[in-house]
């Protein structure tokens, strides 16, 4: 028997509904992803499945005694007391155990939970474990059914890790939004999508749903195509005049009027962003050195004797558990923050577009439109004028959306909105705090594209590990007290490389570290299942390698005829590990730019092979 079911829901607040006779049935054991572009209604469905919010018509059936219980995604502000006192919040009203009872089966919930002790105050708990506690409190009522909204949101990698395993663990029934594209592959059993009114299911993998997804859509532009021609010849055939109207023909006349009527009807599919960003002059080769920086709060230390050159082009993900520091290694990096010690300086004609996790930038009192262009019907975009509406329409706000206050917004329109703020700002170094949180996954794509191409430098704070392995090519990762090693690649290449790192024996150190730090792994990587694509990005990237190698191997003759050189031994022998250093530094790069080269060309023929 389901645990719940909705039959022929409507809801609608506008001209159009949310939810237009939407059906939906979820089983004991499922865990059911909803899907949907950013305001399409998903978090009020889940408030219709657990009566928060009743819709216009239809039924919601579940067994009797089924409890459902949704984990909002904000933390709520009114919550204090202890973290004891909050879980407890969570119990059910007619529960019928014994005090002694209910204190066993918190404190188990939160050893297992691994929470903070009972009387440490809600309020003093970083945002990722308040999270944490919330899921506390609602699982103590032991729900039939999970809802979870974007449950990934603002928690660091760590905490994802720890939250996949134990809902896995678990074995409850989830229904749940994310579009964290890693937590969803891991999760889903089945994925159901929220499309224009309509809820449809798709009994597959996400990768599965993505190939049929996109065959569905070409079908229905044909079936629509062939529907537009046949009207428009009725049309036609209506203006030819009084042939039209005699009444041998009245039931080709009402035809039409039936074909008008359903195309009325019709609900386009929602457009695709068209995300774009102002560049502006390049910036000078080198964007910011640092030197044996540090930065402490009192005795905790943040940064630790840091020291990095970042180049024109660079793309660097920054990852960490929260609280450690990785805004504020942002603001040393741009120079709003001096360091205690060592120094920072920046590169020449640099231009910074700052993207900040909290969103303070958006005024809620304003319009959508007020907020990009203030008073003024037009910006101006890449050198252009452009209307504010048209602007705002290619970050898909309808011109009435974007009339609308900016409170009344989404979580992920807001983030759309800030976008749309920030781009039109001439810029070539593009610094992002948690831009891909609450983005639905077309504009998350869009987003990687517009960041793989930009042709200035990147720096990019996200838990996001599949956008990170999309965009970022090294990682800055906080490894605890302050340090901060680098790796080539994203966050799987970082895994291999710490794991590599961990099972190898014992190297002599400074050549061993300086290697594992700057080298990536140049072992073949394991084939995905995933369907190969050769993308824009591939192809510039295959472009660039072989003059790349040839500069390197014409650095490595350079170093080889220094370190012959007699002179060098007598003259500055205080150089020689440095230089020997260098050398298998440039071996290794030069070995993993012709691995690269050879997997990008695999990729290249044999899409072309598929064309």
């Amino acid at each position: 028997m389901p645990l719940l079911q909705l039959q022929d829901i409507v809801l609608q607040y506008g001209t159009r509904p949310l939810l237009d006779h939407a059906n939906l049935q979820v089983d004991a054991g499922e865990r059911v992803c909803l899907l949907g572009r950013n305001g399409t209604g998903k978090t009020s469905l889940m408030r219709i499945i657990t009566g928060e919010e009743a819709p216009n018509s239809g039924e919601l059936v579940c067994p009797s005694g089924t409890v459902l219980t949704r984990l909002d995604q904000e933390v709520p502000d009114n919550l204090t007391g202890s973290v004891y006192d909050v879980i407890f919040g969570g119990l059910r009203k007619d529960s019928h155990e014994e005090d002694w009872e209910i204190d066993v089966r918190i404190d188990e919930l939160m050893e297992q939970m691994k929470l903070p002790v009972r009387e440490e105050l809600f309020t003093s708990l970083s945002g990722g474990m308040k999270r944490r506690v919330l899921l506390a409190r609602a699982l103590v009522g032991q729900p039939d059914v999970l809802l979870l909204d974007e449950p990934t949101n603002h928690l660091d990698i760590d905490s994802i890790l720890w939250l996949e395993s134990f809902l896995l663990e678990q074995k409850m029934t989830l229904f749940f939004v994310t579009h964290d594209r890693s937590f969803l592959r891991k999760m889903a059993t089945r994925i159901l999508e929220l499309d224009r009114g309509n809820l449809t299911s798709w009994a597959c993998d996400y990768d599965t749903y993505l190939l049929r997804k996109a065959a569905s859509l070409e079908a229905e532009e044909k079936q629509w195509a062939a529907f537009d021609k046949k009207l428009a010849l009725e049309e036609a055939w209506l203006r030819q005049g009084v042939k039209a109207r005699r009444t041998r023909n009245e039931g080709r006349v009402r035809a039409l009027k039936a074909l008008r009527d359903e195309r009325s009807e019709r609900r386009d599919r929602i457009g695709t962003a068209k995300i774009g960003v102002s560049e502006t002059q390049s910036s000078g080769q080198k964007v910011v050195e640092i030197s044996k920086a540090c930065f402490a709060f009192g005795d905790k230390p943040i940064v630790q004797d840091f020291s990095t050159i970042i180049w024109r082009g660079d793309k660097i993900g920054i990852i960490g558990p929260n609280g450690t520091g990785k805004t504020t290694l942002l603001k040393l990096m741009l120079g709003k923050l001096e360091p205690q010690s060592g120094w920072v300086k920046l590169g020449t004609k640099i231009e910074v577009v700052y993207l900040d996790q909290l969103r303070d930038q958006i005024d809620n009192a304003k319009t959508v439109a007020q907020n990009v262009a203030g008073n003024s019907e037009t910006v101006t975009f890449q050198g252009r004028s452009k209307h504010i509406h048209g602007y705002l329409q290619d970050f898909l706000f309808s011109p009435e959306r974007s009339r609308m206050p900016a409170k009344m917004l989404s979580g992920g329109e807001r983030n759309r909105l800030l976008l749309a703020r920030l781009f039109l700002q001439p810029a070539n170094v593009l610094v992002l705090d948690e831009p891909t949180n609450d983005l639905d996954s077309e504009t998350m794509e869009l987003l990687e594209d517009l960041l793989v191409e930009f042709g200035g430098t990147v720096l990019l704070v996200s838990h996001d590990r599949a956008f990170l392995d999309n965009v970022v090519t090294s990682t800055m990762v906080f490894d605890g007290e302050g340090r901060i090693s680098e790796y080539v690649g994203g966050y799987e290449d970082w895994l291999r490389q710490k794991s590599r790192a961990t099972l190898a024996p014992p190297a002599p150190a400074s050549v061993a570290k300086s290697v594992e730090v700057l080298v990536a792994d140049v072992e073949p990587k394991k084939k995905s299942t995933k369907p190969k694509t050769f993308l824009n990005r591939d192809r510039r990237e295959l472009e660039e390698l072989p003059s790349l190698i040839e500069k390197m191997e014409a650095e490595q003759v350079t170093l080889a005829a220094k370190l012959y050189d007699p002179e060098l031994y007598l003259k500055q022998p205080e150089i020689l590990n440095q230089l020997k250093t260098d050398q298998v530094l440039l071996d290794e790069k030069i070995k993993l730019n012709y691995v690269r080269w050879e997997e990008l060309e695999a990729v290249r023929k044999a899409c072309e092979e598929v064309v």
